[in-house]
């Protein structure tokens, strides 16, 4: 286990140096080749020629390419200074980029966003999973019943309406309709109830779209196994049903769900753009919307790098679950 832990964190590390430098080339060598002056994307077009030329100084555009990627690698890990134009920029570790427009470091921002983004996730995703994977199991189980094709239909639905119709919906229904539900988030450390309240309808919304996806797949995964040897196996020897479905089954189904979790999870907490602007939640995914309105490519950079890393660290949490459930891929 230890071995196999060792081996994939290495990859981990590999890949996150592979990250690294495949947004740098996005931002700004595809741009360079393009014919994009990347110091105006970084100050906006109406700055002065003389504002421009001093970002173009300071992100040291005129450098080497391997130059550049190094001083924006190690800008990551020990901080960087931009210099140039007369004055020097101080950007403390860890450093995922400058906003020259509104003369702030990218990492404050992310980090006061990423909580609200952190916590629609995790708590969706726990709706969705719980939902999702029982709605799965019991329509694989009564399978051609009402329940079947019932759940199925829920789930067509939820995989075919657009979050933002199923959010605005909702906020329709439940905030000025029945006003169970003010519609207003509140800051965890303000409120826990409020910021609870505030959270309902954003974990709800966007779990009806994952649960309904995730009880397609438990479904097709759980009719495919129940047709296996060692289910029937198993059912020959007088296993209680449930030990054959919960110990048996469930055990294999549970790879192809870790396997969409890994990056489901991952990918959202890189900002759940519809979700945030739909119940104007202050997290990652408004922060990129607006970034794109204004062209803030720094904070674009900054969140394209953080959902990156989600992804990679999702996944490396997915490896090792699948070596806990499953003994083979250790050894593999």
């Amino acid at each position: 286990m230890l071995a196999y832990l060792i081996r994939r964190l290495f990859a981990a590390a590999v890949m996150l140096v592979v990250i690294v430098m495949v947004v740098f080339c996005i931002f700004f060598l595809v741009p360079k080749w393009a014919g994009v002056d990347i110091a105006t994307s970084f100050v906006g077009k109406q700055a002065d020629p003389a504002a421009v030329e001093a970002v173009r100084q300071k992100l040291g555009l005129g450098d080497p390419i391997y130059a550049q990627v190094w001083e924006f690698f190690k800008g990551i890990f020990v901080g960087r200074t931009y210099s140039g134009g007369g004055d020097v920029t101080q950007c403390s570790a860890p450093c995922f980029g400058y906003s020259f427009r509104s003369e702030q470091a990218v990492w404050p921002v992310l980090t006061d966003r990423f909580p609200v983004t952190l916590g629609l996730a995790l708590g969706a995703a726990v709706l969705w999973l719980i939902l999702g994977v029982a709605a799965g199991v019991l329509s694989a189980l009564k399978r051609g019943s009402f329940w079947d094709r019932g759940a199925m239909v829920v789930a067509l639905a939820g995989v075919s309406l657009p979050i933002y119709f199923t959010g605005m919906l909702s906020l329709a229904i439940f905030v000025f309709g029945l006003k169970l539900f003010d519609g207003q988030y509140v800051p965890l450390e303000e409120s826990f109830t409020g910021w609870f309240g505030g959270m309902i309808l954003p974990w709800i919304t966007l779990a009806f779209l994952y649960a309904a996806m995730y009880a397609r797949i438990t479904r097709a995964t759980m009719l495919e196994i129940l047709g296996e040897d060692y289910i029937r196996t198993a059912r020959a020897k007088g296993l209680k049903e449930q030990t054959v479905i919960g110990k048996h089954a469930m055990r294999s189904t549970m790879t192809p769900i870790l396997t969409m979790l890994g990056m489901d999870l991952g990918a959202l907490i890189g900002g759940a753009i519809l979700t945030e602007t739909t119940f104007s939640l202050p997290g990652l995914g408004q922060a990129v919307l607006n970034g794109i309105k204004t062209q803030d490519l720094p904070i674009i950079l900054g969140v394209t790098l953080i959902t990156s890393v989600a992804v990679l660290v999702a996944n490396l949490v997915v490896d090792v679950l699948y070596a806990v459930i499953d003994p083979r891929v250790r050894l593999s």
